[in-house]
């Protein structure tokens, strides 16, 4: 993996990981955490694209699943935690049913209710592709952060804090 300050001289920091501004501490630790999740968004999309053949979007959705119970997650819950509509979730949800990658059933005692749930193919392409995205992320992270930024990133991320420390 590369190393976070061997990039250093090829991007400009993130403004607010300087200081001095106007903004509290929080915001520009907040600024600093947009521009990297924006850069591991930006890689990840090629290659969910490539490696699972679905959106980004559609590809938040499985993540999501996969780390819900083997019964699945109520589409409003999905909705409430990816912050999306109902109306676009059910457009997103309908194209994965059509792949094969998720089912949907109603909710026993809930006429309104929907549960959706990964399907065996979805879990097998997950499992095929996870050390590929974890990777890009991983890199992705590593190429936006500066040192200290990295530092506390690798109390979130084991693999990161795993290579970091092998340097």
């Amino acid at each position: 993996m590369a190393d976070p300050e061997e990039h250093t001289g090829d991007l400009p920091e993130c403004p607010s990981a300087q200081g001095g501004g106007l903004l509290p501490e929080e915001l520009r630790a907040w600024m600093v955490m947009l521009a990297a999740m924006g850069a591991v968004e930006q890689e990840l999309r090629s290659v969910v694209k490539d490696r699972l053949d679905v959106s980004h979007d559609e590809f938040l959705i499985l993540c999501l699943l996969a780390e819900s119970p083997r019964e699945g997650l109520r589409m409003t819950r999905i909705a409430e935690l990816l912050g999306r509509p109902k109306t676009r979730l059910t457009y997103q949800i309908a194209c994965l049913q059509h792949a094969g990658l998720v089912t949907r059933k109603s909710v026993c005692g809930d006429r309104r209710g929907i549960e959706v749930a990964l399907t065996d193919k979805a879990r097998s392409l997950l499992e095929d592709t996870s050390a590929t995205l974890a990777s890009t992320v991983t890199g992705a992270l590593s190429r936006v952060m500066g040192p200290d930024q990295h530092e506390a990133m690798c109390g979130l991320l084991p693999r990161l804090a795993e290579e970091h420390g092998a340097r």
